[in-house]
Parts: C-alpha cells; sequence; structure tokens
C-alpha cells in the first residue's frame, strides 16, 4: 500500500546507520519477538533492539550480521522491554521479512543516505 508523501525535511529527521548483531535471544513468553543487541558505532553505542521476527529467523542466524538500522526511533515498549532502534528489512508478499545485509567492512554506526 502506498503511504502518503512527506516533507523533505522530514526525511532528515530520520538517521539511518550500519549496526552489527552482537548477541540474538528469543523473547521469553513470545513466539514473534526476538531481543537483538546492536552494535551502532561510537554516537548511539551498543542498543537493544526487539524484532516480530522469531517466526522468520533463528537468533543465532544473525549474529555477526551488519544491517540497516533506524537509531533515532524512540523507544517502544514490547513484552515488557524497551525497544531502542528499528531494523530495516524488506517485507515480501505475506509479511515475509527478508534481511538486508550490509558490507561487513561498513563501519558500526556509518550513515546510510
Amino acid at each position: 500500500m502506498k503511504k502518503p508523501l512527506v516533507e523533505f525535511t522530514d526525511f532528515l529527521k530520520l538517521d539511518a546507520r550500519v549496526g552489527e548483531i552482537k548477541t540474538a535471544v528469543k523473547v521469553e513468553n513470545s513466539n514473534k519477538l526476538l531481543e537483538l543487541t546492536v552494535d551502532l558505532g561510537e554516537e548511539y553505542g551498543v542498543v537493544t533492539i526487539l524484532s516480530g521476527i522469531a517466526k522468520h529467523f533463528t537468533p543465532e542466524s544473525l549474529i555477526g550480521k551488519k544491517v540497516p538500522v533506524m537509531a533515532n526511533i524512540a523507544p517502544k515498549q514490547m513484552a515488557g522491554k524497551s525497544s531502542n532502534g528499528f531494523i530495516l528489512m524488506v517485507d515480501l508478499a505475506e509479511h515475509v521479512p527478508v534481511l538486508i545485509e550490509l558490507p561487513l567492512a561498513s563501519p558500526n554506526g556509518s550513515t546510510l543516505c
């Protein structure tokens, strides 16, 4: 579904960064959520991101991956935990997420443009 247009000044407020997934574990009492520890480099440091991808990825398959992260998303409470970012993925038909893997040589925290 096509979304409404946004002003360029609103787009500039978003901060997309290279993040390296350091740890990944299933969230207790949730069949959807994984808790990821993601290194976003010097400015943001290591953050916790909750992602509803547990049905599609094993925690072990994500560790060490470099991914695009929306770093300045306001924290969101999920399953009694705080998520501090959003991993960008491709959303295929039937809402099947596909991980976007960035080159391993990309420094953590690098700005995506």
